[in-house]
């Protein structure tokens, strides 16, 4: 079954790519990443295009970057989603995979978004328990650091740790081992399907809030580089 990825840039989507080379079932043949066109970062994880598109030349997979207006509306991401979605449709893709692993309501809207359009919504790591999930994310070989973390559960300290287990050991009480409930976002540096390591740099650490976040304490962002 012809397969898009929805690539977040992080752990879980690798880890999911690396679950679905080994079903026989799904062929994974392109990546889909949403950007913020206003800043040309990755939604959510504030990781800059560039770096993005180096992870899919290191994979040798081709990548589709649906490029967002800054805070849209329900409707609007819907809209640009649809039309992108329905382009793959157009070409012969059959589903859509998501690195998600046990928020049900997210589940739930996509798999009604993708079931108007044709698509099959699948999740290779569903109800996976997320301290097993690190532990195998370590032995693949999946190399991962943080860029990310809501400050309301995590200090600025965490970001640039690598994430293995003795990360997940170090975390707070209550805060889900993989960031499930958005705790921390990763990017991946090494796979075992990279055709070799990105390099990093560590840039400035930002604090930012969003528009309706209800606690006070905000988001702390590392900005990553490739080195040269």
């Amino acid at each position: 079954m012809e397969t898009i990825l929805n690539w977040s840039s992080g752990k879980d989507a690798a880890l999911a790519y690396y679950t679905l080379q080994n079903d026989d079932r799904y062929n994974v043949s392109s990546l889909l990443t949403t950007v913020n066109q206003e800043k040309d970062r990755v939604v959510m994880h504030g990781v800059r295009k560039e770096l993005l598109l180096t992870q899919a030349d290191r994979m040798n997979m081709p990548i589709t970057t649906l490029e967002l207006p800054p805070s849209p509306s329900h409707d609007v991401y819907s809209t640009y989603m649809s039309k992108t979605l329905t382009g793959f449709v157009d070409k012969g893709v059959e589903a859509a995979a998501f690195g998600d692993i046990f928020l049900e309501d997210l589940k739930k809207y996509r798999e009604e978004q993708l079931s108007t359009i044709g698509l099959k919504a699948v999740f290779p790591l569903w109800k996976k328990d997320t301290r097993a999930l690190i532990s195998i994310i370590e032995e693949v070989g999946i190399d991962a650091t943080v860029i990310c973390v809501d400050g309301s559960v995590l200090g600025k300290e965490f970001l640039g740790r690598k994430v293995d287990r003795s990360f997940m050991n170090d975390l707070p009480e209550g805060v889900d081992p993989c960031g499930e409930n958005g705790e921390f976002h990763s990017f991946v540096y090494y796979a075992p399907y990279f055709s070799s390591a990105i390099g990093l740099e560590k840039g400035e650490v930002v604090h930012t809030h969003y528009q309706n976040q209800k606690d006070s304490a905000g988001f702390y962002f590392l900005d990553i580089y490739e080195q040269k």
